[in-house]
């Protein structure tokens, strides 16, 4: 199977096995996503959706989260670990929020990676899940699967995240990481991986 056959095998497979692809963390705004995202660093997305109601109850838009000190965050947020850094990024960017971008989380990747906490992932995934932009958010599994796919040689996700946007169409983009995130838990883990479980590899052979 030649590259171009594979990648459009693996995209036709994850349209039919995922047509609708529900965003795995709970958020009501641009700004409770952007807060879900950097708490789930280092920590799965089910236990930041068990942490964030409380978080969110207390405060859930910048001008509330800087009524907190950084300990009252902290304490909340200690179950998805890095607490202590998690929680200064939180009080920090939401007060820049406020002070810079009248309360309203910016909407470009420029202005999203100079705030606290935030790295080019985060901004991705808020550009394409908060606001549409065609982005292509590559975490550790993302990459870990487009290597198993012979998708990329990147040996970092920078590298991966531009051979996965040349290889798929750009209005793709925003659903086929979500796509490959859901794929890789239900069929492709990175232990205990079974090929004649994961219709991709038994299919492409590799």
């Amino acid at each position: 199977m030649r590259k171009a056959e594979r990648v459009q095998f693996i995209l036709d497979t994850l349209e039919k096995l995922y047509p609708e692809v529900p965003i795995p963390l709970d958020h009501s705004d641009a700004y409770t996503l952007l807060i879900a995202v950097l708490l789930s660093a280092q920590c799965t997305d089910k236990r930041v959706n068990l942490i964030t109601p409380s978080l969110f109850a207390k405060a859930n838009n910048p001008s509330e989260m800087v009524k907190l000190t950084i300990e009252e965050i902290r304490e909340i947020i200690k179950p998805c670990g890095l607490s202590p850094f998690k929680s200064k990024a939180i009080f920090d960017l939401s007060q820049i929020i406020l002070d810079k971008h009248n309360g309203q989380v910016p909407e470009t990747f420029e202005d999203l990676e100079a705030l606290p906490g935030v790295g080019h992932k985060t901004a991705s995934v808020v550009m394409s899940q908060a606001f549409g932009v065609p982005a292509f958010p590559v975490d550790t599994h993302i990459h870990r699967l487009a290597e198993r796919w012979k998708l990329t040689s990147g040996k970092n996700v920078e590298q991966t995240e531009k051979d996965l946007k040349r290889l798929t169409p750009k209005e793709l983009w925003n659903k086929v990481h979500l796509q490959i995130i859901f794929y890789g838990r239900e069929y492709c883990p990175a232990r205990g991986h079974v090929v004649e479980n994961c219709p991709i590899c038994k299919a492409i052979q590799l």
